[in-house]
C-alpha cells in the first residue's frame, strides 16, 4: 500500500522541506471516506506538533509530511495498514460485569476507559452489548479498518 498525496502549494515562507528527525508544526482536517470529520487541529487553536520518522503518530501521517515545506497544504489519503490497522473481530469480547466498578452505567455504544491489569496499558473500548452478566466489548480503535483522509498545512519545520 502507499501514501496518496496530492499538494498545493501555498506562499512559501522557507525552503525548508519536512525530512526525518524535524520537529514539524502542522494544521490539519482528518475525514473518513464518507466526509465524516473526526479531528481538527484547528478546532484546538494551535497547531499539532511532532518529530517526524519516530513513530509518535500514524505511519501514513509521518511519511506523507516528509518532502512538505512551510506553507505547503497537502492531502494526504492513509489505508488502514498505515493507519490503525485492519478491523480485528477478535478484538469483540465479553466481559463479566463483576469487573467494572459498583453502580457503573452501561450505555450501548458508550466508550469505557481502562487499566489492563497483566500490562498495566490504558485503553478504550466500545460497549456493544449490555447483557444480564456481561458486556460484549470492542477493543479496536475506533478508526480501525478505515480509509483516513488529512487536509495538512506545513506551518514550520524545525
Amino acid at each position: 500500500m502507499r501514501i496518496l498525496k496530492k499538494i498545493a502549494k501555498g506562499e512559501k515562507m522557507s525552503n525548508t522541506k519536512v525530512e526525518n528527525g524535524n520537529t514539524v508544526f502542522v494544521h490539519y482536517v482528518g475525514t473518513l471516506d464518507d466526509g465524516t470529520e473526526f479531528d481538527n487541529s484547528r478546532d484546538r487553536g494551535e497547531p499539532f506538533s511532532f518529530v517526524v520518522g519516530t513513530g509518535s503518530v500514524i505511519k501514513g501521517f509521518d511519511e506523507g509530511v516528509v518532502g512538505l515545506e512551510v506553507g505547503e497544504t497537502s492531502n494526504i489519503n492513509i489505508p488502514p495498514e498505515k493507519a490503525y490497522g485492519p478491523y480485528n473481530n477478535e478484538a469483540i469480547r465479553v466481559v463479566p460485569k463483576s469487573q467494572f466498578p459498583e453502580g457503573f452505567e452501561f450505555t450501548i455504544g458508550g466508550f469505557v476507559r481502562g487499566k489492563d491489569g497483566a500490562t498495566q496499558q490504558d485503553f478504550w473500548a466500545q460497549i456493544k452489548e449490555d447483557r444480564e452478566n456481561e458486556v460484549v466489548m470492542d477493543f479496536n480503535h475506533r478508526l480501525a479498518g478505515k480509509n483516513l483522509n488529512f487536509s495538512v498545512e506545513v506551518i514550520k519545520v524545525d
